[in-house]
C-alpha cells in the first residue's frame, strides 16, 4: 500500500516490515502446541499494559495504537511467511502451515485507549479477544507497534512542558536515530507529543508533519570568501533585481563588523540570495558573536530592505542562555537603530538538549523562541524502553491471573473496562479498573475504589463525569478509522491541559491513581488466596 493510500484510510501498514513473521519465534511454537493440543479455538483475553511511568515521571502517553490496528488488518500469512516457517520448524504436522494459511483476523475484537490520551500503569491500552492460538501471535508485534511510540509521545509530551507553550519544538532526530524506522516513528510520535514540526523528509511525505531545517556548517566552511559568489544581487518580491552584495557590504561597515568571516558572509549572501523568504543562518561555524550574528545582521538588513522578513539564527554550540540572550540584545539594538523589528527574529537552539537542559535555560531566562531536538528525543536516552507487556486474562470467559512474589507484577484478572472519574471542574480524579459486566459508574453516585492489592488503600468517590476510555479499534473485521495526526496531537494538549500539574511536574510527581472495583478487588484476593504455595519454609 502506498502511503497516500494508508493515508486516506486503508488498512495497511506504513512499514512494510509489519507482517506476521515480525514476531517472536515462541509465538509460533505456542500455537502449534494450542493448535495440536486443540486449545487453539478457546475463547481468550489478553491485555496490552505496562507497569512504570518511563523517565521518572507520573504519567504515559498512549500512542501507535492506529498502527496496531492497521497491522491487525492486513494479519495473513503469505506463501513466503509458510515456507520460511516450514524451515524454521521442521518437525511440526503439515495440516499446521495450512491452518496458518487460513489464519485471519475477523473473529478478533480490540478495544483501545484513543491515541494521544494519558495513561498509567496496569491499564490496558489494548484489550485483544479472539481465539488464543490468534491472539497468541498478534503479541509481539502489537508490543512493538505500541511500546516505542507511547515512550517517544511521551518524551516529546515532557519536552513540551519543560519547554513551554510559547516555544517552537523542532524534532532533529533522523540521523541520530535507531534506524530509519525508528527514525520515521521519531519524528512522527515527537509530533503527537506536541513538537511542531521535524526536519524529515520522508515523515513530512507520509504524515503530513512540518518539515523545517536550516544549513549545516559544511555550508558555511565550503565558501572561501565574497569571491565565490555567482550573482550580487537578489530578486526581489516582485521579481525585479535589485542590487543586494553592495547594500550587505554597506551594512557591514555601518555596523562596523569589517573583521567578520569573508566566507561566512558568501555563505550568508548565497543563501539569502537561494532562500530570500526563509533565510535563517547558521552562526557558530567561526565565532557566534564577533562574526556569525554581525555578518547575518548585515545580510537581514539588505533583505528587509529589499523587501523581505528575515528569519532568524541557529545556536549550535557555547553557552546557549548567555548566547540567546546576548543576539537578542544585538537584534533588538541594531533593529532599533535601522527602524526594523528585529527583536522579534527567530533565535532557535540545538546542540544535544534534553529535558533537563530545557528546564535549565527556562531557570536562566533564556531567549531562545525555537529548539531543534534530536538525540535525546529520538532514541530516549534517558530510559530507552517503555516495557509494555501482553497478557492473558480470561480464558472461556474465566478470568486468569499471573502470580509473582513481586506484586508489581501480578497481573489484574479478568475482562476489564476503564473508568475515568472526573470532577465538577473536569479535572480527573483517578481511573478505575472494574469488570466489564459490572454496571457502569454514575456520574454523582458514591464509588468505592479499591487499591488493587492493600486493603488498607481504598476511597469513596462521587464523580461529576465519568469517561470510558476503551473502544473499539477493531471488530466484525473491519478497522475503527482514529482521528487524523493533527487531532491526535490536539488530544494530547488537551490532555495535558486537563491534568493536575503536580502529576506532571519533572520532579517527584504526584502518582496519578488507578483503583480497582471492590469486585475486581475481592476476586483478585480470592484468586491469591486459591493459588498454590510454597512449603513453609523451617
Amino acid at each position: 500500500m502506498t502511503p497516500d493510500a494508508a493515508a486516506a484510510g486503508g488498512s495497511g501498514n506504513f512499514d512494510p516490515l509489519v507482517r506476521p513473521t515480525l514476531t517472536d519465534l515462541y509465538q509460533l511454537t505456542m500455537a502449534y502446541a494450542y493448535w495440536r493440543s486443540g486449545q487453539h479455538e478457546r475463547a481468550a483475553v489478553f491485555d496490552l499494559f505496562f507497569r512504570r511511568n518511563p523517565f521518572g515521571g507520573e504519567f504515559t502517553v498512549c500512542a501507535g495504537l492506529d498502527e496496531a490496528a492497521r497491522f491487525v488488518a492486513g494479519f495473513r500469512f503469505g506463501a513466503e511467511d509458510l515456507a520460511a516457517l516450514r524451515g524454521l520448524m521442521p518437525g511440526c504436522d503439515e495440516a499446521f502451515f495450512a491452518w496458518l494459511a487460513r489464519v485471519e483476523t475477523s473473529p478478533v475484537t480490540i478495544g483501545a485507549v484513543p491515541e494521544g490520551t494519558l495513561v498509567f500503569p496496569r491499564e490496558p491500552l489494548l484489550r485483544v479477544e479472539g481465539p488464543l492460538a490468534l491472539c497468541q501471535l498478534l503479541e509481539t508485534t502489537l508490543l512493538n507497534l505500541v511500546n516505542f511510540p507511547s515512550l517517544v509521545a511521551t518524551k516529546a509530551a515532557r519536552m513540551r512542558l519543560a519547554a513551554g507553550h510559547d516555544v517552537q519544538l523542532i524534532e532533529f532526530g533522523l540521523r541520530r536515530a535507531q534506524g530509519p524506522d525508528g527514525a520515521v516513528s521519531a519524528s512522527r510520535y515527537s509530533y503527537v507529543g506536541g513538537f511542531d514540526a521535524t526536519s524529515n523528509v520522508l515523515a513530512g511525505q507520509l504524515f503530513g508533519i512540518p518539515v523545517r531545517g536550516t544549513h549545516a556548517h559544511a555550508y558555511v566552511s565550503a565558501f572561501r570568501g565574497l569571491g565565490d559568489l555567482r550573482a550580487t544581487t537578489l530578486l526581489g518580491p516582485d521579481g525585479a533585481p535589485r542590487e543586494f552584495l553592495a547594500r550587505v557590504l554597506e551594512f557591514r561597515a555601518a555596523l562596523g563588523a569589517t573583521g567578520t568571516s569573508d566566507g561566512e558572509l558568501a555563505a550568508f549572501v548565497a543563501y539569502a540570495q537561494a532562500f530570500p523568504a526563509s533565510f535563517l543562518a547558521l552562526v557558530d561555524t567561526y565565532d557566534t558573536m564577533r562574526s556569525g550574528v554581525p555578518n547575518f545582521l548585515c545580510v537581514a538588513l539588505a533583505l528587509a530592505e529589499a523587501g523581505y522578513e528575515p528569519v532568524g539564527v541557529r545556536l549550535d554550540s557555547g553557552d546557549l542562555a548567555h548566547l540567546s540572550k546576548q543576539t537578542r540584545r544585538h537584534f533588538a539594538e541594531v533593529g532599533a537603530r535601522h527602524g526594523r523589528p528585529f527583536g522579534r527574529l527567530v533565535i532557535l537552539a540545538s546542540n544535544e538538549i534534553d529535558e533537563s537542559v530545557l528546564l535549565s535555560l527556562k531557570q536562566e531566562g533564556h531567549e531562545v523562541n525555537a529548539f531543534g531536538i534530536g538525540t535525546h528525543l529520538a532514541t530516549c536516552s534517558s530510559d530507552p524502553a517503555l516495557g509494555g507487556i501482553y497478557k492473558l486474562v480470561a480464558i472461556d470467559g474465566t478470568p486468569r491471573i499471573k502470580l509473582s512474589e513481586d506484586t508489581a507484577k501480578t497481573t489484574l484478572p479478568g475482562k476489564k473496562e476503564i473508568w475515568r472519574l472526573r470532577g465538577a471542574d473536569g479535572t480527573p480524579l483517578l481511573d478505575l479498573l472494574a469488570f466489564a459486566d459490572e454496571a457502569a459508574p454514575q456520574p454523582g453516585g458514591e464509588i468505592l475504589c479499591c487499591h488493587p492489592f492493600d486493603p488498607s488503600r481504598r476511597a469513596r468517590v462521587i464523580p461529576a463525569t465519568v469517561e470510558r476510555l476503551l473502544a473499539p479499534a477493531w471488530r466484525d473485521g473491519r478497522r475503527v478509522a482514529g482521528p487524523p495526526l493533527a487531532a491526535v496531537r490536539d488530544r494530547v494538549r488537551a490532555q495535558l491541559r486537563e491534568t493536575r500539574p503536580d502529576h506532571l511536574r519533572p520532579l517527584n510527581p504526584t502518582p496519578y491513581k488507578v483503583s480497582v472495583s471492590e469486585r475486581l478487588y475481592l476476586e483478585t484476593q480470592e484468586m491469591l488466596r486459591a493459588a498454590p504455595h510454597p512449603d513453609v519454609l523451617r
